[in-house]
């Protein structure tokens, strides 16, 4: 892969980095960047764009809007990007693990103290306080991708008709996804819009031939360890747990927070892996490690594995379980990356592309909420029912219309004031999310003591 810097003189206004400079610089970001991909992205935009020159305003937005239409985490997939663009395959992947790996370590040690100490009285009364936190996290991030996301009437019924879907019907995420693009595409095709402006300089075409190459060599890499655990590891949830979070990096458009209910579902319900309360943990957890915030599904591979990993020592497969589920859900960000990237500046001005992807944003929105309101149940509430419409119950349709409904008795005085004092501090404040989970973790921490 020839270094698309020297290329392209325009998109650098200063002397290209060294691959020692990227890796360093790739280093820092990886360590420091905590706050979600809002952060992440900033974070990114200081140092590449405006600290060290090394792509131009302009490149850099192609780049985020490019990650912003594919499924996984959005910030890893720019620092690949960048990386590939700066340094070809090699700075793709160094840029795209170094934005991962240090989160993954500290994630990895918090399950494991998890694993082993959760009922512990400290561990406990921290957890609880990070719980209650993330509720007001997780409200925040519905307001900030609703607000960027539903700018006309019909995203914001899409939005509404996603969270519904899910909330009472219990529909698949995937489903509702594809609904959702079906819709963009649809509404594109009979109301026409204004003419968008073909791009300019656009890339030659690359070989088709090396990019099949490229595509196939990249999914072998994501798919290999699958044969491995069916032959080695076939009683343990090792192989159902590595094809489980390999489809879920085909569908995670909205990052961890639109993925998470999901996840929940079938982890809990459908694997039984962990218990509703003990992902709230999970993400907890995340909030409080750099990297993306769907390292929280290592989280839950960890503790599949740790808890049915079979013949395996206990730790030994919680490690592989964390490892595996990494593996399935970030390799699949190199392959949108190197596979296409070469195509991207073909992406620009296709109205049915934008159409389908914007709907798909918006019904995210709804999906966020959906999660949000998953959580804010769970949270406050320590016993949380579930109403099914008899008539719908009963008729024989393909449709389970179920609301939760909480037991009032069973509120959580103490989850409530926690969580009022991390949204004051968040909303009011206008604190940083890893200062708010120290101070929610302690007030949890003093207020268990206390009862």
């Amino acid at each position: 892969m020839t270094n698309i810097a020297v290329e392209h003189p325009a998109q650098a206004s200063a002397q290209p980095p060294s691959f020692a400079e990227l890796t360093a610089a790739f280093a820092r970001i990886g360590v420091l960047s905590f706050g979600g991909p809002a952060a992440q992205i900033a974070m990114m935009h200081r140092i590449c764009v405006d600290e060290k020159r090394w792509i131009d305003e302009d490149r850099y937005l192609h780049a985020l809007n490019y990650c912003m239409l594919l499924p996984g985490p959005e910030a890893q997939q720019l620092a690949t990007y960048i990386g590939w663009l700066l340094h070809g395959v090699r700075g793709g992947i160094v840029a795209g693990l170094l934005f991962v790996l240090p989160g993954l370590a500290v994630i990895i040690g918090l399950s494991t103290l998890y694993a082993f100490y959760q009922d512990a009285d400290l561990v406990a009364g921290l957890f609880f306080g990070l719980k209650a936190a993330v509720l007001a996290v997780v409200i925040e991030a519905v307001i900030r991708i609703g607000k960027r996301a539903l700018k006309t009437r019909f995203h914001r019924i899409l939005a509404a008709l996603a969270f519904l879907a899910l909330f009472a019907l219990s529909l698949p995420f995937p489903l509702v996804i594809l609904l959702a693009a079906v819709a963009g595409l649809v509404r594109a095709r009979i109301i026409p819009a204004e003419d968008v402006p073909a791009p300019t300089n656009l890339e030659a075409r690359p070989p088709a031939l090396r990019q099949l190459l490229t595509l196939l060599f990249w999914v072998a890499v994501w798919l290999a360890p699958l044969p491995l655990l069916w032959l080695l590891a076939a009683d343990t949830a090792l192989p159902d747990l590595y094809a489980f979070f390999s489809k879920m990096a085909l569908v995670t458009f909205g990052g961890a927070y639109a993925v998470l209910a999901y996840v929940a579902q079938v982890a809990v319900e459908q694997y039984q892996w962990l218990k509703p309360g003990e992902m709230l943990d999970g993400l907890a957890l995340a909030e409080t490690t750099p990297g993306p915030l769907v390292l929280v599904l290592s989280y839950v591979g960890f503790l599949a594995g740790f808890r049915h990993g079979g013949g395996f020592d206990p730790l030994l497969a919680g490690l592989l379980g964390a490892l595996l589920t990494a593996w399935a859900t970030f390799i699949p960000s190199f392959i949108w990356i190197f596979a296409g990237a070469p195509y991207i500046e073909r992406l620009r001005g296709n109205r049915l592309m934008n159409a389908a992807l914007s709907a798909i944003t918006a019904a995210v929105v709804g999906v966020i909420l959906n999660l949000a309101i998953w959580f804010a149940l769970h949270v406050v509430f320590t016993r949380v029912g579930a109403f099914e419409l008899p008539l719908i119950a009963h008729s024989g349709l393909p449709l389970d219309l179920s609301l939760p409904v909480p037991d009032w008795t069973s509120l959580d005085l103490a989850a409530v004031a926690v969580a009022i004092v991390a949204a004051v501090m968040i909303f009011r404040f206008h604190q940083g999310v890893g200062r708010t989970l120290v101070v929610a973790a302690l007030l949890g921490l003093a207020l268990r003591t206390l009862s």
